[in-house]
Order: structure tokens, then sequence, then C-alpha cells
């Protein structure tokens, strides 16, 4: 079942033998887009990145095919390439490297152990994704606020804070309108998400209704 479709004759490659496997390739490059797809926000060109990536990979492995020279002047030009792309988040880079699996089963011959790979990981994946699996309540919060200068910033909001959050720390203090102003940021934990409404009407009675920003910590996405 997990044979080698890949036979040598005179040695060249059977045409039928390629062609399974680069239709194999893209079968499962457009498993793992659709998984990826499922699994949350994306964009086109990434989705189709992971649609081509193991047909592009699966024909490297057929063209190196045990020759040693070609073999190291693939991984040069892979160096390259490495080097001038834009670094994404781990779901985002799981995702190329399972691209690239699915690529070097399909060109080593492995069809068939590719494709069952290919669904079972794809299955696991949105499986992860769409169960509540290490989800959470986060109750990290940035926090932004604006006093006038002649406030003592150090101590202002203590008891606010003492109130509402389990745990909070200055980060920075910057100088706005001319200094006039003081914008003060936050990391803060809140005891209840609930109360967040209350929490920030109580700054606002303090701080004199000035503005505040209050967000989640949220993590960076990179389109590659």
């Amino acid at each position: 079942m997990f044979s080698n479709v890949l036979t040598q004759i005179n040695g060249t490659l059977s045409l039928s033998s390629i062609a399974i496997c680069i239709g194999c390739a893209v079968i499962m490059g457009l498993i793992i887009a659709s998984a990826y797809m499922m699994s949350g926000r994306y964009t086109k060109n990434f989705v189709v990145t992971l649609s081509i990536l193991p047909v592009i990979v699966a024909m490297i492995i057929i063209m190196v095919n045990g020759n040693l020279g070609t073999g190291v002047a693939i991984v040069g030009a892979f160096s390259l390439i490495r080097f001038r792309s834009v670094p994404g988040s781990s779901k985002e880079i799981s995702a190329v490297f399972f691209s690239m699996a699915a690529g070097l089963s399909a060109g080593s011959g492995y069809v068939a152990f590719g494709l069952i790979f290919t669904v079972v990981i794809s299955l696991l994946w949105l499986m992860l994704y769409k169960l509540p699996f290490a989800n959470g309540v986060s109750n990290s919060r940035h926090l932004k606020v604006t006093i006038p200068e002649s406030l003592d910033y150090t101590e202002v909001f203590d008891d606010i804070f003492a109130q509402y959050t389990s745990s909070h720390e200055l980060m920075r203090v910057k100088t706005t309108n001319l200094g006039s102003m003081l914008e003060l940021t936050y990391d803060i934990n809140l005891k209840d998400v609930k109360a967040e409404k209350q929490f920030i009407d109580d700054i606002r009675c303090r701080n004199g209704n000035l503005t505040i920003i209050c967000s989640r910590i949220s993590t960076v996405t990179e389109e590659l």
C-alpha cells in the first residue's frame, strides 16, 4: 500500500509515475489549502501558495532523484529565498511545513502515504481549531490613559487597579499636547471582564474624562 510508485527504466523515470506523483501533489495542496481556509482568517495569496507548494516541492524532489550536485544547488537556492521572506505566525509556518512535507512524500513516490498523511493532519488541524482547545478566557489588556500633566501618575490609579485588576504594570509614559498631557500605557489583568465598563468609568472620573483606550493583547499576523 505504501510502496514507491516511481520506477526507473534504463536510468529514466516513468512518465506515468511522474504524472501520478504530480497529480497527488495537486490534490494534497488543495486539501491543505481548504483546511487552512476553514481554520480561520486567510489571504488569497497565502492560500494559493499552499496549493502550489506541494507540486513545486514534488517536482524538485523528482528532478534531484539522487543527483548530489543538483541537490546542493537547490539547497543554495532555497537559502536565498529563506533570507528574502517575511517571518509569519506559527499557524502560517506550520502550514508551509505541512505543504512541504506533502510535496516531499509525493516527490519521493509515496503517494498513498502522502494522501493519508494529508487527510489525517488536515482533520486534526481543523478539529483543534474548531474545538475550544487551549482557548481560555483572556483577561489581559493594554490600557492607555491620558491625564493632565499636573496629576502625579505614579499612584493616581492605584486604588482603582487594586479593585478591578489582579495585576498591573506601568509600561510607558509619554508626553502629548506640547507637554500639557501625559499618556500612560499599562499592561493589566482584569479580575472580572464583565466589570470592564465600570473600570473604565471609574478611570474617566479620575482623569477628567480624557481619552482612554482599553484593548485586548492580540497576536501579530504576517502575510507571507
